[in-house]
């Protein structure tokens, strides 16, 4: 799909990927941009410097989308792309995390994206075309080691993504499920905090958010599901699925070096 005289969508956009987006996005001439995010004055700045409109939007509740969705219609008509950009963290660690840290990452990470397609797949069934794009993580086809709730909760967007491509692909309906590695954003220093997290998302290149629009924009033009802003994780993909048992015995040494106080390579 190309943009021009498109009507976008974008949630989390008041900074990281989701600003870095829409600027990348303004420049192909979209028909309407609206933009999204928990925080209004930021989402307002970057707004107003593409002469966007902004909406402040809690993607953890349905009616904001809705009401998200209703706003961009009267602007620009119909939605022809919308991308659930927004996401959360979660708490670090496993299975002791509370279980309203469990809700607000489950709502945020994986309904959000549930609750855009109920809102937006009958109209764009009905005319044969329109374009879901979400934001999951490389956690999403690999695993995050240090933080359970984000890795559980970005494999579900990836195959919710994968599940409505399946199902929706024939009707002009088409999907994209963007999973980025280390990325340089507020999220990603909130991460680095963890010493076995930090292990893993240092071991390759940390991209700026503007190297990821880029691809995420080639991604939707070629219209493919699963977009890797970093090259080596479709490698790294390939490896998990053909010998998963040496793959998990990489992510475990890994983790025993964080642990002691080591590079991942032992150095």
């Amino acid at each position: 799909m190309e943009l021009a005289d498109r009507n976008v969508v974008i949630t989390g956009a008041g900074s990281g990927i989701g600003a870095a987006a829409a600027r990348r996005f303004r420049a192909e001439g979209p028909r309407a941009l609206v933009l999204a995010d928990l925080d209004l004055p930021s989402v307002q700045a970057v707004a107003d410097e593409l002469g966007a409109v902004a909406v402040r939007a809690d993607v953890g509740r349905e009616q904001d989308i809705v009401a998200l969705i209703e706003r961009a219609r009267e602007v620009g008509g119909p939605v022809d792309l919308f991308f659930s950009n927004a996401g959360v963290g979660g708490p670090p660690g496993g299975p002791e995390a509370l279980d309203e840290e469990w809700d607000r990452a489950w709502r945020v990470n994986v309904m959000a994206h549930v609750w855009a397609a109920r809102a937006l797949l009958p109209e764009m069934t009905e005319r044969g075309d329109g374009y879901l794009v979400s934001t999951a993580s490389a956690a999403g086809v690999l695993t995050q080691v240090s933080a359970l709730v984000y890795s559980v909760t970005k494999h579900a967007a990836v195959a919710l993504a994968e599940w409505m491509a399946i199902t929706y692909g024939d009707s002009g309906v088409k999907v994209s499920c963007v999973c980025p590695m280390a990325v340089r954003t507020p999220m990603l220093e909130m991460a680095l905090e963890d010493r076995v997290g930090a292990a893993a998302l240092l071991s390759n290149e940390v991209l700026e958010p503007d190297e990821v629009a880029e691809a995420v924009l080639a991604g939707v033009r070629e219209e493919r599901l699963l977009i890797f802003p970093h090259p080596p994780l479709a490698d790294y993909f390939a490896f998990k699925a053909t010998d998963n048992e040496r793959w998990l015995a990489g992510m475990r040494r890994l983790v025993r070096s964080a642990l002691d106080g080591e590079r991942p390579d032992g150095g």
